[in-house]
């Protein structure tokens, strides 16, 4: 970075914006936007709560009891502010249901809630550095994707989350600037993420992988507070992340600073998109061609239309074909985790049933024979006139042969959800509700969603987590 003429050390420069923005300066659709993605985490935990990485997150964090520790949500155990993170940050992430952000490099801007709820249930912050700190850690990790792709050099996305949770976490716990740099070199140095997270057949771990990051990430900025400092440059030294793992970048200018026109930069997190289906990013667009294609098929042919189908093909572009329709893995999933970012797992569930929802990747129906046998009817093809519209755009073009010859074609190419084709707010709450159903009452889930919208008057966030607490924890 370049100031007065002279260059600005990158974790200097994220320091001084981490330190000098306000509340104030947040425009009301971002704080409206903070509050939907609050209700949109928390619908994400609530639905993941047996899950198997969750539930051994939580026992590792309920090892260590802390009496003014953070809440393991669901629960009243208090633990340290980073294992809290770890476990609450595996629970918004486990369903690959929560919001997104497509750049260089992808990412799921909603983990980092987890450390800015941790370190502000344990500092007592009010509902509107919450807020504050929400829209920074955002603003952070996807200005870092937009200025250099990490899994093109082997490296995970979640590598940016150590970072912007840093900064969250700092900005939570009113770190002065100094030691909010000392924050970003401790996070930085530690915390790079190998992509074979995401290859081939995945893991538990990829529910994990962020949350980790963002523990990291909520450690170095308890470090920092205290007095620990880290290398420098940690970006720009010979050895440094710019050298050895990013590739050389420029920041562009962050949310409320003045542009060339003198205008407040926008704040990324207006750019993000709400999932509507419980499916890797990429594929929903896919699922919703297939839902479409399914229901005009049933119009024309009748109900078994969809058992007599001889091929499937799924138009696509690199990036999604990289990530969801390459590996052959994909066509045999044997974990939820490789099943919800696999193209032919997910188009076959839709024209079969009608619906994805997160029973769709439940252990029974990964092993269904009829699912199998369909999926083997899918290839997935580059499309060159898709190619270069992402991330503008997310097109997927179904097309369908059936038994007869006759051939069903569909494309979609931004999904509900997109900032060009948002969820409304009732969408958003319908999500959460629908989540939550089997683990909290009705009347809980509306002050949950009450709370949320009136958060920025609160003065203690820790009042949210009994509204987190789990009723029903073994369904």
């Amino acid at each position: 970075m370049h100031a007065a003429g002279k260059v600005t050390l990158l974790s200097n420069h994220l320091a001084g914006y981490t330190q000098t923005l306000c509340y104030d300066d947040m425009p009301r659709e971002v704080v409206h936007e903070v509050k939907r993605r609050i209700l949109d985490s928390v619908g994400c935990a609530f639905g993941a709560w047996n899950a198997a990485p969750c539930r051994i997150a939580r026992q590792v964090a309920q090892a260590v009891k802390v009496p003014g520790g953070a809440t393991l949500w669901g629960t009243t155990h208090k633990t340290v502010p980073d294992l809290a993170t770890f476990a609450n940050g595996a629970l918004v992430r486990y369903l690959d249901f929560n919001d997104t952000y497509l750049s260089k490099e992808p990412a799921h801007p909603s983990d980092n809630l987890a450390a800015v709820l941790a370190a502000g249930e344990t500092t007592h912050a009010s509902g509107k550095r919450i807020i504050l700190a929400i829209a920074l850690a955002y603003e952070i990790q996807c200005r870092l994707c937009d200025a250099a792709a990490l899994r093109t050099r082997g490296w995970d996305h979640v590598t940016y989350g150590s970072i912007s949770s840093a900064l969250g976490a700092a900005k939570t716990m009113k770190l002065t600037e100094a030691q909010t740099a000392q924050a970003v070199n401790l996070a930085c140095v530690a915390n790079v993420a190998l992509r074979q997270t995401r290859v081939g057949e995945m893991s538990m771990w990829k529910a994990c992988a962020f949350s980790n990051a963002a523990r990291n990430g909520m450690f170095a900025a308890i470090l920092a507070q205290r007095g620990m400092t880290g290398p420098a440059p940690i970006f720009e030294g010979e050895k440094g992340f710019m050298k050895l793992v990013s590739g050389p970048f420029e920041l562009s200018r962050l949310g409320g600073e003045r542009g060339p026109d003198e205008r407040p930069v926008p704040f990324k997190i207006l750019e993000t998109s709400i999932k509507h289906f419980p499916v890797e990013y990429h594929a929903q667009t896919a699922v919703e061609a297939a839902l479409a294609l399914r229901a005009e098929m049933i119009e024309a042919e009748g109900p078994h239309a969809i058992q007599h189908l001889s091929e499937i093909e799924i138009g696509s572009y690199d990036v999604a074909i990289e990530i969801i329709g390459r590996d052959p893995e994909k066509w045999h999933p044997a974990t939820r985790e490789t099943a919800d970012h696999s193209f032919p797992y997910c188009v076959a569930a839709a024209l079969l049933d009608g619906r994805v929802t997160v029973h769709s990747f439940d252990s029974q129906r990964l092993r269904d024979p009829a699912l199998h046998e369909l999926m083997k009817k899918i290839r997935v093809v580059p499309q060159p006139e898709l190619l270069g519209r992402y991330p503008a755009a997310m097109p997927t073009r179904i097309a369908v042969t059936t038994a007869t010859g006759k051939v069903y074609e569909r494309q979609v190419d931004i999904p509900l959800g997109h900032p060009d084709n948002p969820m409304s707010d009732r969408d958003v709450e319908n999500k959460l509700r629908r989540l939550a159903s089997r683990r909290v009452g009705r009347a809980q889930v509306e002050r949950l969603i009450g709370f949320v919208w009136k958060v920025e008057q609160e003065k203690d966030i820790a009042k949210l987590m009994p509204l987190l607490q789990v009723i029903h924890r073994d369904l």
